[in-house]
Protein backbone atom coordinates (compact mmCIF):
# COMPACT_ATOMS: atom_id res chain seq x y z
CA UNK A 1 0.00 0.00 0.00
CA UNK A 2 1.25 3.49 -0.85
CA UNK A 3 2.40 5.63 2.03
CA UNK A 4 2.20 9.38 2.01
CA UNK A 5 5.38 10.84 3.42
CA UNK A 6 7.37 14.05 3.20
CA UNK A 7 11.11 14.60 3.31
CA UNK A 8 12.73 17.50 5.14
CA UNK A 9 16.22 18.52 6.09
CA UNK A 10 17.31 16.95 9.37
CA UNK A 11 17.66 19.33 12.32
CA UNK A 12 19.01 18.86 15.82
CA UNK A 13 15.44 18.97 17.11
CA UNK A 14 14.77 15.75 15.17
CA UNK A 15 17.61 13.80 16.78
CA UNK A 16 15.77 12.21 19.74
CA UNK A 17 13.12 10.76 17.41
CA UNK A 18 15.76 9.75 14.87
CA UNK A 19 17.69 7.87 17.57
CA UNK A 20 14.51 6.03 18.53
CA UNK A 21 13.85 5.24 14.87
CA UNK A 22 17.36 3.84 14.40
CA UNK A 23 16.96 1.73 17.52
CA UNK A 24 14.09 -0.03 15.75
CA UNK A 25 15.37 0.12 12.18
CA UNK A 26 18.88 -1.22 12.77
CA UNK A 27 18.11 -4.92 12.76
CA UNK A 28 21.33 -6.20 14.32
CA UNK A 29 21.32 -5.98 18.14
CA UNK A 30 24.87 -4.64 18.34
CA UNK A 31 23.83 -1.71 16.14
CA UNK A 32 20.45 -0.95 17.67
CA UNK A 33 21.97 -0.96 21.18
CA UNK A 34 24.35 1.84 20.18
CA UNK A 35 21.91 3.86 18.07
CA UNK A 36 22.33 6.97 20.20
CA UNK A 37 26.13 6.87 20.01
CA UNK A 38 26.02 6.19 16.26
CA UNK A 39 23.76 9.12 15.43
CA UNK A 40 25.58 11.49 17.78
CA UNK A 41 28.97 10.53 16.35
CA UNK A 42 27.87 10.93 12.74
CA UNK A 43 26.41 14.36 13.47
CA UNK A 44 29.60 15.75 14.99
CA UNK A 45 31.10 18.47 12.88
CA UNK A 46 34.52 19.28 14.31
CA UNK A 47 37.48 17.40 15.61
CA UNK A 48 38.79 18.25 19.07
CA UNK A 49 42.16 19.79 19.70
CA UNK A 50 44.68 21.85 17.83
CA UNK A 51 44.08 22.83 14.20
CA UNK A 52 47.46 21.38 13.22
CA UNK A 53 45.97 17.92 13.11
CA UNK A 54 42.30 18.60 12.47
CA UNK A 55 40.57 19.32 9.21
CA UNK A 56 38.24 21.91 10.69
CA UNK A 57 34.48 21.87 10.35
CA UNK A 58 33.21 19.08 8.12
CA UNK A 59 30.29 19.32 5.74
CA UNK A 60 27.23 17.28 6.68
CA UNK A 61 23.87 16.63 5.06
CA UNK A 62 20.86 14.84 6.47
CA UNK A 63 17.20 14.24 5.68
CA UNK A 64 14.31 12.71 7.53
CA UNK A 65 11.17 11.15 6.04
CA UNK A 66 7.99 11.80 8.03
CA UNK A 67 4.61 10.07 7.80
CA UNK A 68 1.72 10.72 10.14
CA UNK A 69 3.83 13.14 12.11
CA UNK A 70 6.47 10.51 12.93
CA UNK A 71 9.89 9.90 11.35
CA UNK A 72 9.91 6.73 9.27
CA UNK A 73 13.31 7.07 7.63
CA UNK A 74 16.58 8.97 7.91
CA UNK A 75 19.73 9.43 5.88
CA UNK A 76 23.02 11.04 6.91
CA UNK A 77 25.85 11.99 4.57
CA UNK A 78 29.15 13.86 4.57
CA UNK A 79 31.99 15.00 2.35
CA UNK A 80 35.25 13.05 2.52
CA UNK A 81 37.94 14.75 4.58
CA UNK A 82 40.75 14.23 2.11
CA UNK A 83 38.88 14.58 -1.16
CA UNK A 84 36.04 17.12 -1.43
CA UNK A 85 34.93 15.47 -4.68
CA UNK A 86 33.84 12.35 -2.77
CA UNK A 87 30.67 12.11 -0.70
CA UNK A 88 29.70 9.43 1.80
CA UNK A 89 26.34 8.03 2.82
CA UNK A 90 27.05 7.43 6.50
CA UNK A 91 23.68 5.99 7.53
CA UNK A 92 20.33 5.21 5.96
CA UNK A 93 17.54 3.59 7.94
CA UNK A 94 13.84 2.98 7.32
CA UNK A 95 11.40 1.72 9.91
CA UNK A 96 10.73 -2.00 9.34
CA UNK A 97 6.99 -1.43 8.97
CA UNK A 98 7.50 1.12 6.20
CA UNK A 99 10.03 -0.57 3.94
CA UNK A 100 9.49 -1.24 0.22
CA UNK A 101 7.44 1.94 -0.09
CA UNK A 102 10.03 4.11 -1.82
CA UNK A 103 11.30 5.84 1.33
CA UNK A 104 14.87 4.58 1.11
CA UNK A 105 15.09 5.34 -2.61
CA UNK A 106 13.77 8.87 -2.05
CA UNK A 107 16.12 9.56 0.85
CA UNK A 108 19.13 8.26 -1.05
CA UNK A 109 18.25 10.42 -4.04
CA UNK A 110 17.97 13.49 -1.82
CA UNK A 111 21.30 12.92 -0.11
CA UNK A 112 23.03 12.27 -3.44
CA UNK A 113 21.71 15.59 -4.72
CA UNK A 114 22.85 17.41 -1.59
CA UNK A 115 26.33 15.90 -1.78
CA UNK A 116 26.55 16.82 -5.46
CA UNK A 117 25.62 20.37 -4.49
CA UNK A 118 28.63 20.39 -2.18
CA UNK A 119 30.91 19.37 -5.04
CA UNK A 120 30.88 15.57 -4.87
CA UNK A 121 31.14 13.73 -8.18
CA UNK A 122 31.13 10.32 -6.56
CA UNK A 123 29.27 8.85 -3.59
CA UNK A 124 30.47 5.97 -1.43
CA UNK A 125 28.37 3.71 0.73
CA UNK A 126 31.35 3.37 3.02
CA UNK A 127 32.69 4.77 6.27
CA UNK A 128 34.18 8.27 6.31
CA UNK A 129 36.82 8.10 9.08
CA UNK A 130 37.08 9.33 11.73
CA UNK A 131 33.31 9.73 11.80
CA UNK A 132 31.86 6.36 10.91
CA UNK A 133 29.72 3.62 12.40
CA UNK A 134 30.49 0.86 9.88
CA UNK A 135 33.11 0.30 7.18
CA UNK A 136 30.26 -0.34 4.72
CA UNK A 137 27.02 -2.32 4.58
CA UNK A 138 27.02 -5.41 6.78
CA UNK A 139 26.30 -8.38 4.51
CA UNK A 140 23.46 -9.38 6.86
CA UNK A 141 21.58 -6.22 5.88
CA UNK A 142 20.50 -7.93 2.66
CA UNK A 143 17.71 -5.46 1.76
CA UNK A 144 20.19 -2.58 1.95
CA UNK A 145 22.62 -4.37 -0.36
CA UNK A 146 19.82 -5.14 -2.83
CA UNK A 147 18.69 -1.51 -2.73
CA UNK A 148 22.22 -0.22 -3.32
CA UNK A 149 22.66 -2.42 -6.37
CA UNK A 150 19.23 -1.50 -7.73
CA UNK A 151 20.11 2.19 -7.42
CA UNK A 152 23.29 1.92 -9.47
CA UNK A 153 25.95 1.38 -6.82
CA UNK A 154 28.79 -1.00 -7.61
CA UNK A 155 30.62 -3.05 -5.02
CA UNK A 156 34.34 -2.28 -5.06
CA UNK A 157 35.76 -3.52 -1.75
CA UNK A 158 35.12 -5.84 1.18
CA UNK A 159 36.02 -5.14 4.80
CA UNK A 160 35.62 -7.07 8.02
CA UNK A 161 35.55 -6.70 11.79
CA UNK A 162 36.86 -9.18 14.31
CA UNK A 163 35.22 -9.94 17.65
CA UNK A 164 37.01 -10.34 20.98
CA UNK A 165 35.18 -12.15 23.77
CA UNK A 166 35.30 -10.17 27.03
CA UNK A 167 32.59 -12.14 28.83
CA UNK A 168 34.71 -14.35 31.11
CA UNK A 169 37.88 -14.00 33.14
CA UNK A 170 39.88 -16.62 31.26
CA UNK A 171 39.30 -15.08 27.83
CA UNK A 172 42.49 -14.77 25.70
CA UNK A 173 41.48 -11.16 25.14
CA UNK A 174 41.92 -10.44 28.86
CA UNK A 175 45.24 -12.19 29.50
CA UNK A 176 47.43 -10.50 32.09
CA UNK A 177 49.90 -8.05 30.57
CA UNK A 178 52.07 -7.55 33.67
CA UNK A 179 54.80 -10.09 32.70
CA UNK A 180 55.07 -8.64 29.19
CA UNK A 181 55.14 -5.09 30.56
CA UNK A 182 57.99 -6.09 32.89
CA UNK A 183 59.98 -7.43 29.93
CA UNK A 184 59.38 -4.21 28.03
CA UNK A 185 60.48 -2.17 31.06
CA UNK A 186 63.81 -4.02 30.97
CA UNK A 187 64.26 -2.51 27.50
CA UNK A 188 63.37 0.95 28.75
CA UNK A 189 59.86 0.86 27.31
CA UNK A 190 56.98 2.05 29.48
CA UNK A 191 53.31 1.40 28.75
CA UNK A 192 50.69 3.73 30.19
CA UNK A 193 47.34 5.37 29.60
CA UNK A 194 47.40 8.38 27.29
CA UNK A 195 46.33 11.82 28.50
CA UNK A 196 45.27 14.86 26.54
CA UNK A 197 48.83 16.18 26.84
CA UNK A 198 49.98 13.16 24.80
CA UNK A 199 47.68 13.81 21.83
CA UNK A 200 50.03 16.04 19.79
CA UNK A 201 52.86 13.49 20.03
CA UNK A 202 50.48 10.60 19.32
CA UNK A 203 49.07 12.28 16.23
CA UNK A 204 52.52 13.20 14.96
CA UNK A 205 53.72 9.62 15.45
CA UNK A 206 50.67 8.21 13.65
CA UNK A 207 51.01 10.72 10.81
CA UNK A 208 54.72 10.11 10.23
CA UNK A 209 54.55 6.33 10.67
CA UNK A 210 51.21 5.46 9.10
CA UNK A 211 50.36 8.37 6.81
CA UNK A 212 47.97 10.50 8.81
CA UNK A 213 44.79 8.44 8.44
CA UNK A 214 44.20 8.11 12.17
CA UNK A 215 44.62 11.70 13.39
CA UNK A 216 40.97 12.28 14.13
CA UNK A 217 40.31 8.88 15.65
CA UNK A 218 43.22 9.29 18.06
CA UNK A 219 42.11 12.78 19.00
CA UNK A 220 38.60 11.47 19.66
CA UNK A 221 39.78 8.55 21.80
CA UNK A 222 41.45 10.61 24.55
CA UNK A 223 39.45 12.43 27.20
CA UNK A 224 36.01 11.28 25.98
CA UNK A 225 33.49 9.18 27.95
CA UNK A 226 33.52 5.57 26.79
CA UNK A 227 36.82 5.97 24.96
CA UNK A 228 40.51 5.73 25.78
CA UNK A 229 44.02 5.16 24.51
CA UNK A 230 47.17 3.46 25.78
CA UNK A 231 50.68 4.14 24.49
CA UNK A 232 54.21 2.80 24.70
CA UNK A 233 57.11 5.21 25.13
CA UNK A 234 60.88 5.07 25.50
CA UNK A 235 61.87 8.23 27.34
CA UNK A 236 59.72 10.75 25.43
CA UNK A 237 59.61 8.82 22.13
CA UNK A 238 56.26 7.28 21.19
CA UNK A 239 56.66 3.68 20.04
CA UNK A 240 53.06 2.60 19.71
CA UNK A 241 49.44 3.22 20.60
CA UNK A 242 46.08 1.47 20.82
CA UNK A 243 42.75 3.25 21.14
CA UNK A 244 39.09 2.39 21.53
CA UNK A 245 35.70 4.05 21.58
CA UNK A 246 36.38 6.67 18.94
CA UNK A 247 33.75 5.49 16.47
CA UNK A 248 31.56 3.47 18.87
CA UNK A 249 31.99 2.54 22.58
CA UNK A 250 32.23 -1.19 21.90
CA UNK A 251 34.73 -0.85 19.06
CA UNK A 252 38.51 -1.12 19.33
CA UNK A 253 40.97 0.76 17.12
CA UNK A 254 43.02 2.28 15.68
CA UNK A 255 46.31 0.73 16.72
CA UNK A 256 49.90 0.91 15.49
CA UNK A 257 53.49 0.26 16.60
CA UNK A 258 56.78 1.52 15.21
CA UNK A 259 58.09 -0.90 12.55
CA UNK A 260 61.47 -1.29 14.27
CA UNK A 261 59.82 -2.44 17.52
CA UNK A 262 57.53 -5.07 16.07
CA UNK A 263 58.14 -8.45 17.62
CA UNK A 264 58.71 -7.06 21.11
CA UNK A 265 55.14 -7.66 22.20
CA UNK A 266 54.12 -4.01 22.44
CA UNK A 267 51.02 -4.45 20.31
CA UNK A 268 49.60 -7.33 22.33
CA UNK A 269 50.05 -5.41 25.57
CA UNK A 270 48.39 -2.27 24.25
CA UNK A 271 45.53 -4.25 22.73
CA UNK A 272 44.68 -6.17 25.90
CA UNK A 273 44.94 -3.10 28.11
CA UNK A 274 42.27 -1.47 25.96
CA UNK A 275 40.10 -4.57 25.94
CA UNK A 276 40.23 -4.73 29.73
CA UNK A 277 39.06 -1.13 29.84
CA UNK A 278 36.14 -2.01 27.59
CA UNK A 279 35.19 -4.95 29.76
CA UNK A 280 35.33 -2.73 32.85
CA UNK A 281 32.93 -0.38 31.05
CA UNK A 282 30.42 -3.22 30.76
CA UNK A 283 31.09 -4.62 27.28
CA UNK A 284 31.12 -8.41 26.99
CA UNK A 285 32.35 -8.26 23.39
CA UNK A 286 34.60 -5.83 21.56
CA UNK A 287 34.52 -5.21 17.82
CA UNK A 288 37.95 -4.71 16.27
CA UNK A 289 36.96 -2.46 13.42
CA UNK A 290 38.07 -2.51 9.78
CA UNK A 291 40.77 -5.10 10.48
CA UNK A 292 44.01 -5.44 8.54
CA UNK A 293 46.29 -7.93 10.37
CA UNK A 294 43.88 -10.81 11.06
CA UNK A 295 46.53 -13.25 12.41
CA UNK A 296 47.76 -10.71 14.99
CA UNK A 297 44.33 -10.20 16.55
CA UNK A 298 43.54 -13.92 16.40
CA UNK A 299 46.76 -14.72 18.24
CA UNK A 300 46.86 -11.83 20.70
CA UNK A 301 43.20 -11.80 21.74
CA UNK A 302 41.60 -14.98 20.39
CA UNK A 303 39.52 -12.77 18.08
CA UNK A 304 37.61 -14.12 15.09
CA UNK A 305 36.19 -12.57 11.91
CA UNK A 306 32.47 -12.03 12.43
CA UNK A 307 31.15 -8.94 10.65
CA UNK A 308 31.76 -8.60 6.92
CA UNK A 309 30.93 -5.45 4.97
CA UNK A 310 30.49 -4.61 1.31
CA UNK A 311 31.63 -1.12 0.27
CA UNK A 312 29.91 0.49 -2.72
CA UNK A 313 30.51 3.49 -4.97
CA UNK A 314 28.56 5.39 -7.61
CA UNK A 315 29.49 8.12 -10.05
CA UNK A 316 27.00 10.98 -9.99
Amino acid sequence: MDLEFSVAELTDADLPQVVALCGEALDLPEDSAEASEIVTRLRETTLPGDATWTSGRRQLVGFVAVAGGEPVGVVLGSIAHRDPAVGHVDLIAVHPADRRRGIGRTLLSRVEGALAGLGAGEVLLAGNPPYYAWPGIDVRYTPAICAAMALGYEQDRTAWNMTADLSYDGSPALRDTAPAEARLAERGIRVRRATEDDVPALVEFARVTFGGGWDGELAHSVGRPGAGCHLAVRDTEVLGFAAYGSSRPSWFGPMGTAPDTQGLGIGGVLLRRCLRDQRAAGHDRAQIGWVGPVPFYAGSAGAWIERVFFLFRKQL
